[in-house]
């Protein structure tokens, strides 16, 4: 058609007109999936796979399973396929998934609060040594983590946990994942307020209820009114932080939008004092906010720290109050610095009860299930019942009377379990690493128990605490971000231009007092290989150049970078 003056728009071409599809946010009317996540959720809810795991998949085996169930919806039970032993980290980013999966599985099992019994330990331990060829990693989640799993054991497996009350639901997946607690709620001294109430009510109210089983991408939480801020509260979705308001009393501190991975923020207070009983409401009306307002366009930005990030925590709140509670919460104080310079709960500490709970240090929480059953009956053969884990990749024993103790103790120390570690055994931890994770560039556990026992022999009079996390990838599973020295796996070029395993290094980070960020000194690179004498010669010349009482983190922000290096 000729352009004419009563039809100028002739004259252009015709523009394809199409919807806008927002960042797929579905209080906003954008149900349309998106990507493929978002697709197979839509679906099928992630938590019906558990019946085709017990009926089909685990009587027909690993090649019967569809793959939206594979590589989705099985995360939603604590499955991961692990990584296909003998593949390089140089190809983790250019095979498809289906070339890196092994036929076995790594499982995840949920431990609200760290809290397990004796009895609940070592089924876990004996479930490891007859399904799982040994495995169990304590992870900084306060979950243990079992790998080798075949996916015709799980049925069986799922039955001998639930029996003693314990379970893999949502432990992966895009779902609430555990919710970590002080593992020494309702027991310390020096405690502000017991969360346990609530972490069970968001528990048997929430954990496998379709109501959230379906949000934009993984939702971390933590309670805690522990003076020590012992829950890593600023890198989570949403955190409930002990403090005392100087007319309701004790409760708890609300913070949002926490969170590491490639594009770390930490959380934000919305200055709300939230009593103990409120706190269940409260939590379900912020996770209603992720699910119904969180970017699902995107999996790079489908957490909740972007939604707080572009609202502020001014605009959270007042959603939150409006829409989702109906009433306006308490304006309350912020939380103290953190009483202690460690905030792992190890060693020998007295209880309110006047009996003793006594922490200690595997090494970057690997352990074994014939360990964890001798745990287990360590714990019950000096008086104890109940054993926590900690989000340090540590465990507790409560409950030891005073006499019981250093029995105890010499019965860890015969299982290299020390309740009086070196800063390096006590301060450094790892991600799974290339071992078994799929994303993984480099290995971790390993070359991290290496790390300890070079640097006791190297600098045995070293005494100042001291965070070491190594991580196989650029996900900060082992919070990198946020240590005082953090490593990042990454392929590297060594002194002859070879590419071999390494680490990007991150320097000063911290958490609770003066939490922040490590800085990256431009261009450092360290080989694995390297990594012991890097470590040893940037802490001997922190030893050195040090004020009196000064951290290594806050020697590390103001160092020149020729002294980082």
């Amino acid at each position: 058609m000729a352009a004419t003056p009563q039809n100028p728009a002739a004259a252009a071409p015709r523009r394809k007109v199409s919807r806008h599809r927002g960042e797929g946010q579905w209080a906003a009317g954008h149900h349309t999936p998106l990507n493929g996540n978002e697709q197979f959720k839509k679906d099928d809810d992630g938590l019906n796979v558990r019946t085709r795991i017990e009926t089909i998949y685990s009587k027909r085996g690993f090649d019967s399973i569809d793959p939206n169930d594979l590589r989705g919806r099985m995360r939603w039970w604590g499955l991961y396929t692990q990584r296909k032993p003998g593949i390089d980290g140089g190809k983790t980013a250019i095979l498809e998934p289906e070339e890196l999966d092994d036929k076995y599985f790594m499982l995840r099992v949920r431990i609200d609060g760290g809290r397990l019994t004796t009895q609940q330990l070592r089924v876990i331990g004996e479930i490891s040594q007859e399904f799982a060829r040994g495995s169990a990693d304590i992870t900084d989640r306060q979950n243990i983590q079992l790998h080798w799993i075949r996916i015709e054991d799980v049925p069986e497996i799922w039955n001998r946990l639930e029996a003693v009350g314990l379970s893999t639901t949502e432990a992966c997946g895009d779902t609430p994942r555990v919710i970590i607690g002080s593992p020494v709620a309702g027991i310390a001294e020096d405690e502000i307020i017991d969360g346990t109430p609530a972490i069970d009510e968001i528990h048997e109210r929430y954990i496998g209820s379709k109501e959230f089983s379906n949000l934009p991408r993984k939702f971390k939480t933590a309670i805690s009114g522990s003076p020590l801020l012992d829950v890593v509260h600023e890198i989570n979705d949403i955190a409930f932080v002990g403090v005392e308001h100087p007319e309701h009393g004790p409760g708890f501190d609300l913070w949002v939008g926490g969170g590491l991975s490639t594009n770390p923020k930490l959380g934000v207070r919305l200055g709300a004092w939230v009593p103990l009983e409120d706190v269940p409401a409260v939590w379900a009306g912020v996770v209603g906010i992720f699910r119904d307002w969180g970017y699902r366009r995107l999996r790079t930005r489908a957490r909740l720290k972007f939604l707080v990030a572009d609202w502020g925590p001014e605009k959270f709140r007042q959603v939150l109050e409006d829409d989702y509670l109906k009433r306006k919460l308490v304006d309350g104080p912020a939380p103290a610095e953190p009483s202690g310079r460690w905030r792992d709960h190890v060693g020998v500490h007295r209880q309110k009860d006047g009996l003793f709970y006594v922490g200690f240090a595997p090494r970057v929480g690997r352990v074994e299930g014939a360990t964890l059953t001798k745990i287990a009956e360590a714990a019950e053969a000096h008086g104890s019942g109940r054993v926590r884990t900690t989000v340090e990749q540590k465990m507790i024993i409560l409950d030891v009377e005073e006499a019981q103790v250093q029995p105890l103790v010499e019965a860890l120390e015969a299982l290299d379990l020390t309740a009086k570690p070196s800063p390096f055994r006590r301060g450094t931890m790892a991600c799974t690493g290339i071992e078994y994770c799929k994303l993984a560039i480099v290995e971790t556990k390993q070359r991290g128990a290496t790390l300890i026992d070079e640097l006791e022999r190297r600098i045995p009079e070293f005494d100042e605490p001291l965070t070491i996390n190594i991580n196989g990838c650029p996900n900060a599973c082992a919070r990198i971000q946020v240590a005082d020295i953090g490593l990042k796996g990454q392929l590297v070029l060594n002194d002859r231009g070879e590419q071999v395993e390494g680490y990007q290094v991150h320097l000063g980070g911290a958490l609770g007092l003066e939490a922040g960020f490590g800085r990256k000194v431009r261009g450092l690179k360290v080989t694995a290989e390297e990594l012991p004498d890097y470590v040893e010669r940037v802490l001997k010349r922190f030893q050195a150049e040090r004020e009196d009482g000064e951290r290594f983190a806050a020697w590390a922000s103001r160092a020149p970078e020729e002294a980082l290096s």
